[in-house]
């Protein structure tokens, strides 16, 4: 495989979902969207497991001073939440997207439109977008990105039930913004070292665990705060790798 067959599927995916969706209208109950979701948040869940394994991988815990790999993990996140928090990351994301609405007037003009708009915010804006793309390109594995294309497929067809061919058109963004992703992972996989890629993909999956809480509405967690520990997760890494004898 190469790097971007990631976003490449989450793409086909938005696709597939959004024309079947506008074949099957209004006739998906809520129920079995609803039952969708919840299956979605549990595989995230998994997802989230196989990730933190790195927690545990021979390779980090040789890297590290003894009984120090959950802490590496914890200070990241720490310091990463607290940078988030006080950027108010998820305030800025949310408040782009709003500001996206009024500007396109999606409330008030076609659906078309609005289907783009908000499809386009979902699929592309999100740390799952930016966890799977970065992995993506570091050649760590397309996991992530396969979840994310089977939630945003299930979306797209929910989406575009309702709100038509619009939806479709939100795998532009998506390529784009997933694509710029990418790129960065290119770079920090020929940067990085083994055990800082461990960091960051344990850091991760943490971050993924958050998602499927959300997902299966057990917990609100501020998931785009936590955005800047998975820069935080190598730099941290690489210092308590300096107390190694």
């Amino acid at each position: 495989m190469f790097p971007g067959i990631g976003t490449l599927l989450n793409v086909i995916a938005i696709l597939l979902g959004a024309s079947a969706g506008v074949l099957l209208g209004s006739k998906l109950p809520s129920r079995t969207r609803l039952l969708i979701t919840d299956v979605l948040g549990l595989v995230t869940l998994l997802g989230a497991a196989g990730a933190i394994r790195s927690l545990w991988a021979p390779r980090f815990l040789a890297a590290l001073p003894t009984g120090w790999s959950l802490l590496c993990v914890l200070t990241s996140l720490l310091i990463g939440g607290f940078i988030g928090s006080m950027a108010k990351l998820e305030d800025h994301l949310d408040s782009f997207g709003e500001r996206l609405r009024q500007r396109f007037g999606a409330s008030d003009d076609s659906p078309f439109v609005e289907g783009f708009v908000s499809a386009s915010l979902l699929f592309a804006i999100g740390p799952l977008a930016i966890l799977g793309s970065i992995s993506d390109g570091m050649s760590t594995g397309v996991e992530q990105l396969l979840l994310k294309s089977t939630l945003d497929g299930f979306a797209a067809m929910a989406f575009a039930a309702s709100l038509g061919w619009g939806v479709a058109l939100a795998f532009i963004p998506v390529a784009i913004y997933q694509g710029f992703w990418t790129v960065v992972g290119l770079g920090l996989g020929s940067v990085l070292v083994d055990y800082q890629v461990d960091a960051m993909t344990a850091t991760g999956g943490v971050m993924l665990l958050c998602i499927g809480l959300r997902l299966l509405k057990l917990k609100e967690i501020a998931v785009g705060n936590l955005l800047p520990s998975l820069a935080v997760a190598p730099l941290v890494a690489l210092v308590l790798h300096s107390f190694v004898n």
